[in-house]
């Protein structure tokens, strides 16, 4: 029940929607070449997981990760949506499902600050692997690239478990129309596209195995200047 319910998850995940609002909120300034790094990632992600999400099983989950979890697209506005219904996220959704938002707005946030720090590495010139490379290496540490991927797995064990909890469907479900009127229907999107994807995929050993292991070879090759760090 709500009133056994520390407060310390809430609190984490309003911490980390304040982390995003300060690098991407109203009056902020991103660095002059995010949005061509953000495309240029996107692009790499795509070509990396492509046979996922040509795999009906994995193509919704694949779309998730890539589009709502770590994408270019602005997340701005549902960000603010979070920030506002937080106290009334921690009433009437399971202590997991509460979890589950501050872990992907922690990963989120992460993603944005090493992004960030990333573009601002960036040398002038086109984007290519060389030097994506080096401004990689120079913006951040194996620890952090590890703890983003530690992360992307644990939200994906998360809804993974979730989708498990007939409560959990049934609450989103109730919530559509009384999001979409309070002006939170990014939010009420963002968190049913999440559901729905893993639900139809029926388990996520395998997909999140696949992601691990690409990921942390990526990272790897990067981190030792390799000439092709994103070949298979």
């Amino acid at each position: 029940m709500a009133q056994d319910r520390s407060p310390s998850t809430a609190q984490a995940l309003k911490g980390h929607l304040q982390q995003l609002k300060a690098l991407r909120g109203p009056g902020c300034r991103p660095p002059p070449r995010l949005a061509e790094l953000k495309a240029w990632q996107s692009k790499r992600l795509e070509a990396t997981y492509a046979d996922l999400a040509a795999q009906p099983r994995y193509r919704e989950a694949t779309a998730f990760f890539l589009d709502d979890l770590y994408g270019p697209k602005d997340f701005s506005a549902r960000d603010q949506e979070m920030l506002r219904i937080v106290p009334v996220m921690a009433r009437i959704l399971p202590e997991s499902a509460v979890e589950t938002a501050a872990l992907a707005i922690e990963l989120e946030a992460l993603s944005e600050a090493l992004d960030q720090r990333l573009a601002h590495a960036l040398a002038p010139g086109p984007i290519d692997e060389a030097a994506y490379g080096a401004a990689y290496r120079a913006s951040s540490t194996p620890e952090e690239r590890e703890h983003q991927i530690d992360l992307i797995e644990a939200v994906g064990l998360r809804l993974d478990a979730l989708v498990r909890k007939a409560f959990v469907a049934s609450t989103l479900k109730l919530m559509r129309k009384p999001a979409h009127l309070a002006g939170l229907g990014d939010l009420q999107d963002f968190l049913e596209r999440g559901f729905g994807a893993f639900r139809r995929m029926d388990g996520s050993e395998a997909f999140l195995a696949v992601l691990r292991e690409r990921e942390t070879r990526i990272l790897s090759r990067l981190f030792s200047g390799a000439a092709r760090p994103f070949s298979p």
